[in-house]
């Protein structure tokens, strides 16, 4: 076959469509103008529990932020998302309980499935697969970025779903990117399937599913605020 014949002038390779929408930045961690706002601090609207569907039991906090309710369960919410950015902020308590995995652990579950890690692991180690910024029991973070424990830190992910036959199988792994405080920790990983615990993780064929955030039932008293998301073509 033979090769196209090259250009000859800068006009032959420009091009002016499609033309990207135009999208207005947030100033000062307000969320950008297409931003679905999951959390502002004001009310659970956009969440419910994820044991029995009913309303939210966690903790909403004068300072705008939320709380994890020990013992409550885990949130979700009530839209289904496929590929997104998200952009949230979290801090574990200054108040330093227990140790390892027992110390300020809550996670992002992405599509009910696939948890990016949330631990406070500062002057406390584990396993490094299940450390803060990690995706747990896959992916070992590139760094540990956290701040002071107490403080906020910001979680920056873009998700992209996995795509999967008419029977079922998988055809393309889902993969995501995180940035830790703005340092990179996941670059563009292949998630190898759903989160398990005990045993390899797989893939089971799904659709678009809740952003969900964990209550570890150890009083992890995690708490969240500014949690906007773009959903991704």
């Amino acid at each position: 076959m033979g090769q196209e014949k090259e250009p000859t002038t800068p006009e032959a390779t420009e091009f002016y469509e499609p033309v990207p929408p135009k999208v207005v930045p947030g100033k000062n961690g307000a969320p950008p103008s297409d931003a679905i706002v999951l959390f502002d601090g004001s009310d659970f609207d956009e969440w419910i529990s994820s044991e029995d569907s009913t309303a939210v039991k966690w903790h909403l906090n004068k300072d705008g932020s939320m709380t994890v309710k020990d013992k409550t369960g885990n949130i979700q919410t009530k839209r289904n998302f496929g590929s997104f950015q998200l952009h949230l902020e979290w801090k574990s308590p200054a108040e330093i309980q227990r140790e390892g995995q027992n110390r300020a652990n809550s996670g992002v579950f992405i599509q009910q499935r696939y948890e990016v890690q949330i631990l406070d692991n500062n002057d406390n180690p584990t396993y490094v697969n299940g450390q803060v910024g990690s995706v747990y029991k896959q992916g070992v973070p590139l760094a540990m970025a956290s701040v002071p424990t107490g403080e906020w830190n910001s979680y920056d992910i873009i998700f992209h779903a996995p795509k999967f036959s008419k029977g079922g199988n998988i055809k393309k792994p889902a993969t995501v990117t995180v940035i830790h405080n703005g340092v990179l920790v996941q670059d563009h990983f292949i998630i190898e399937g759903t989160i398990k615990y005990i045993g390899w993780p797989k893939y089971e064929a799904h659709g678009k599913a809740p952003l969900m955030l964990q209550d570890h039932r150890d009083n992890s008293r995690v708490s969240y605020r500014n949690i906007w998301l773009r959903e991704l073509k």
